[in-house]
């Protein structure tokens, strides 16, 4: 019953946000006209809703030739292809929330699977591939929460690439957790999570508000 009414908030809570933010967005855009690469936005093809692609919204915050540099898709702790404008960018989020347009536009929702780049959606089993665009790809969801800290596992591990594609099986399972458990409840938890995520950055909130999440991996 809740899935119809989701679309409908969406918009809602996404044309308040656009204009919330606009005093922060606009500073923003001025900051990277004048540093970095001066590029304002960085636009990315992802999987979306239903497995059909679509380009993603970001403030930019990497070099330009950055996918054919170093790790490519990966981005690491303290990655040297991030700009400094862009490493705070990042670090606060700020850099996602252009994808306030994707969810007016109709490819994205405020909560949801994260959207994925095809090598990287390819390394979920099939039965997930089928499964976790059934709903919209979010700004946030279940699997951003609990990932929050990944580019620190990634530059942690000994090869960064074989630790990616081990940690996409619990990746799937929380994103088809989601999927058991959308929810007005679970939205606005998740949206909660989130800021407070930002605010404490080193916690690890999420799987207090929701026991009954997939146990995270003795190796992560």
């Amino acid at each position: 019953m809740y899935r119809p009414l989701k679309r409908l908030l969406d918009i809602l809570l996404a044309g308040m946000a656009l204009l919330l933010l606009l005093p922060v967005f606009i500073p923003v855009v001025i900051l990277l006209l004048l540093t970095g690469e001066h590029e304002v936005f960085y636009f990315q093809k992802r999987i979306g809703y239903r497995n059909k692609p679509f380009w993603i919204w970001k403030f930019a915050t990497m070099m330009k030739n950055s996918p054919n540099m170093g790790t490519g898709e990966i981005t690491l702790r303290n990655d040297p292809r991030v700009t400094p404008f862009g490493r705070f960018l990042r670090k606060t989020k700020i850099n996602e929330l252009p994808q306030i347009i994707n969810v007016l536009k109709g490819d994205m929702s405020i909560v949801g699977p994260r959207p994925l780049m095809e090598v990287s959606f390819n390394l979920y089993s099939p039965g997930v591939r089928e499964k976790i665009y059934q709903t919209r790809p979010g700004i946030t969801g279940i699997g951003s929460l609990v990932f929050r800290d990944e580019e620190k596992i990634l530059s942690d591990a000994d090869d960064p690439r074989a630790m990616y594609a081990a940690i996409y099986p619990y990746k799937g399972e929380l994103e088809m957790w989601y999927q058991r458990h959308c929810s007005l409840k679970t939205d606005l938890s998740i949206i909660f999570l989130t800021a407070w995520a930002i605010i404490s950055p080193n916690s690890q909130p999420a799987q207090k508000i929701f026991p009954n999440l997939p146990p995270r991996p003795t190796f992560l």
